[in-house]
């Protein structure tokens, strides 16, 4: 039997799970996840569901899953009938020096768990089933000023290769909704810029941060830190804090409250790239502390690469 054939009968109604949220997942139905990595699946797959009038949610991820991207999925089916999880390792948001290389790669596990999340599609396509002409030949979609700014200063090509892979995905899937994470913030606004600036007909969902029992928001990138490291990573959480009690007691000196938490940052055992007060609008500098605010960090802790952010209303 031929791929084709296999795919259009995993995808038949007959297969496909109620959505009843009261009646628990059989154990017996827990293959019903498809997993494809050609786009001529996935399309065949989202077809037939389209022809079922079924909505559809997408959830790109690069792998090595854990508690945020599982929120994330589960969002995801608060709001739409179908939920496509897709794990791919982007090489194109890496710059030289970075870990695209070591990035943690742990299908068997990401799979597993999208099961237990009840995801209905699994799309892990290769690099070159993306990048079929190559990295050096993709057009390439860009955001300009935005992608150039706080994270883009010191990864200068990251967010190029971020808009241009979810450009494809969107394109791949063509999902009534995206579901992403508000821990990479600047990125999450970005999406929304290009999907408005595109006509794209995507509605952007944002999900707030998972962080752990101790305040450090949940990353891939966690797993990098030694024992050590990992004891003082909440600290970064913590600066954001006593940034935001600094904002809403009234402190006007934005600018001297970003240096005080720099320096507060060394002094814990960081090296911090940034610490900005921006609008949570369009990340640009506030006119006033009255603004919709939003507190954005970047570190480095020993070889780990630490982002977050907190959103501060001082209305």
């Amino acid at each position: 039997m031929g791929s084709e054939m296999c795919i259009r009968d995993r995808c038949a109604p007959t297969l496909l799970r109620s959505r009843m949220a009261a009646t628990p997942r059989p154990s017996t139905f827990t293959d019903l996840m498809l997993t494809v990595m050609t786009v001529a699946e996935l399309r065949e797959c989202v077809r037939r569901w389209r022809a079922q009038a079924n909505s559809i949610a997408l959830v790109p991820t690069m792998g090595n899953l854990h508690a945020g991207h599982i929120q994330l999925v589960r969002h995801a089916h608060a709001i739409a009938d179908r939920v496509v999880v897709s794990v791919f390792v982007n090489p194109m948001q890496f710059g030289e020096n970075e870990d695209y290389a070591r990035y943690p790669v742990t299908r068997d596990r990401d799979r597993s768990a999208l099961v237990e999340a009840d995801a209905d599609l699994l799309f892990m396509p290769a690099v070159d089933e993306v990048y079929r002409e190559g990295l050096e030949q993709v057009t390439q979609v860009v955001v300009p000023g935005m992608n150039s700014i706080l994270e883009g200063e010191f990864r200068p090509t990251h967010f190029d290769g971020v808009t241009t892979v979810v450009a494809k995905l969107f394109n791949m899937v063509q999902p009534d909704i995206a579901v992403f994470g508000e821990k990479d913030f600047q990125q999450l606004l970005i999406i929304r810029r290009m999907v408005e600036d595109l006509n794209m007909p995507v509605a952007i969902e944002a999900v707030a941060t998972v962080r752990e029992d101790d305040g450090l928001a949940m990353s891939s990138r966690n797993g990098y830190l030694s024992a050590g490291e990992r004891a003082l990573a909440p600290q970064l959480y913590q600066t954001l804090l006593d940034v935001r009690d600094m904002i809403l007691q009234g402190d006007h000196e934005l600018a001297g409250i970003e240096q005080a938490a720099m320096v507060q940052l060394r002094e814990a055992g960081f090296e911090p790239q940034y610490v900005r007060i921006r609008r949570s609008t369009d990340l640009s500098i506030p006119a006033s502390r009255h603004d919709r605010l939003v507190v954005l960090v970047a570190a480095m802790l020993g070889s780990t690469h630490l982002i977050d952010n907190i959103k501060v209303s001082t209305s």
